[in-house]
């Protein structure tokens, strides 16, 4: 038997190049399509490439994009293989950062911004069906934290690069974000790992399709209600405090530096507590805290206190995603069940994340400029996304004691 366990466990490089690849491609897609555009928003107004108005729909182009890409994602796999989908992708987020350094108009602007976010959104559902089946079960907690710690990396990078790139202008710090883009694709082209072989995925495609236990349904909810939770600070914080409270965008661009730590922090943490705590609890735990986060964000002025939020928010978009996929594992044995789970959880959680950010935008420019409200409404989904379990939970209390009367 452990003669066996060792002859099939593949080499330690063998399972890390994968890992190093599914981090290059969540730190192109996601950590710097979208959140590079966060410490840009001051400056595409200042230099009137857009209105503000647009500069904020532009903005949501992206999460519109994610919602697509993650539709499209696994058809699109079925097409070409995992590995040449997620090729593509990187190559298209490449190729819409060196366009959006031409403003030719709004809706050419809109067309790359909205390509960027289906590549995201495309790479989300693949990159971890593609890579996670090489590690073992029991590091796949935080091999999935390791992945999406990209995110983190690409939003630290966003808050470190963009304000020294725009010093040369805006349009070569679109540029910049493009090389930089170009080398994670060419670094991450060679480490994919080989498909798993069709016979099994037939094998398991035929299997018994068992039927969905409500706490999955549960699960998709609550990862709807976290997106809608998170999308104010992601999209407004800098804005927040370069603008709203006046602090101007130096201090705002230190402000997204401190959310990218937390985002570095966030994905490996909430992995390692889903491998150590399991995830229902993990899941709990992390909401109660971004909840009390958000609502103290609508309060706070001072530097010292801001920070420190931003580095609580920050660990949450990009750590929430290893703690969802640890829950569809918890709840879901079987891998090809786990991929369309896993799909469907990322489509309601990019639904509620593009209808929150044009949401969110129309209620900024209603309000005229109100970013605290923004925050407050933030936290009450989260909130909701709280009591969602309670209400599971009384439900099935009330279901037995009622099946308990009846017996």
């Amino acid at each position: 038997m452990h003669h066996s366990t060792l002859h099939t466990a593949p080499p330690r490089s063998a399972i890390w190049l994968p890992i190093i690849a599914g981090l290059c491609a969540s730190l192109v897609s996601i950590g710097l399509a979208r959140f590079a555009y966060t410490p840009l928003i001051p400056s595409l107004i200042q230099a009137h490439w857009f209105s503000a108005s647009d500069v904020v729909y532009l903005g949501a182009a992206n999460l519109v994009g994610y919602l697509v890409g993650a539709l499209i994602g696994h058809p699109l796999a079925r097409r070409v293989g995992n590995a040449t989908a997620l090729r593509l992708m990187m190559a298209a987020v490449t190729l819409s950062f060196f366009a959006c350094g031409f403003p030719l108009s709004v809706s050419w602007f809109f067309g790359w911004r909205l390509l960027s976010g289906i590549a995201g959104g495309a790479i989300m559902v693949l990159v971890a069906a593609t890579v996670l089946p090489h590690v073992p079960v029991n590091r796949r907690g935080l091999a999935s934290g390791a992945i999406f710690l990209g995110i983190g990396l690409g939003i630290a990078a966003s808050g470190t690069l963009v304000p020294p790139l725009l010093s040369l202008g805006l349009q070569n710090t679109w540029f910049g974000l493009g090389l930089l883009a170009l080398m994670l694709t060419a670094a991450s082209w060679f480490g994919w790992p080989r498909a798993v072989t069709p016979a099994v995925a037939v094998a398991t495609e035929h299997s018994q399709q068992s039927p969905t236990p409500p706490a999955l349904y549960l699960l998709f909810a609550q990862y709807a209600f976290m997106a809608a939770g998170l999308v104010p600070a992601m999209v407004f914080l800098v804005d927040f405090v370069a603008r709203g409270l006046g602090a101007g965008a130096h201090v705002g661009a230190l402000i997204w530096v401190m959310y990218g730590l937390g985002a570095i922090v966030g994905p490996v943490s909430y992995g390692f507590l889903a491998d150590k705590l399991g995830a229902r609890l993990s899941i709990r735990i992390v909401l109660v805290v971004q909840a009390i986060t958000l609502g103290l964000l609508a309060i706070s002025h001072g530097f010292l206190a801001l920070a420190l939020l931003a580095v609580i928010l920050g660990s949450f978009p990009p750590g929430i995603v290893p703690l969802a996929l640890a829950r569809v594992h918890e709840l879901v044995p079987n891998h090809h069940q786990q991929q369309i789970a896993w799909s469907r959880a990322t489509v309601s959680f990019a639904t509620f994340q593009a209808v929150s950010g044009f949401a969110y935008s129309a209620l900024f420019n209603a309000s005229g400029g109100q970013h605290a409200l923004l925050f407050e409404v933030a936290g009450g989904a989260i909130v909701v996304a709280l009591l969602l379990e309670l209400a599971l939970r009384f439900m099935n209390q009330t279901g037995t004691c009622h099946r308990a009367q009846i017996a």
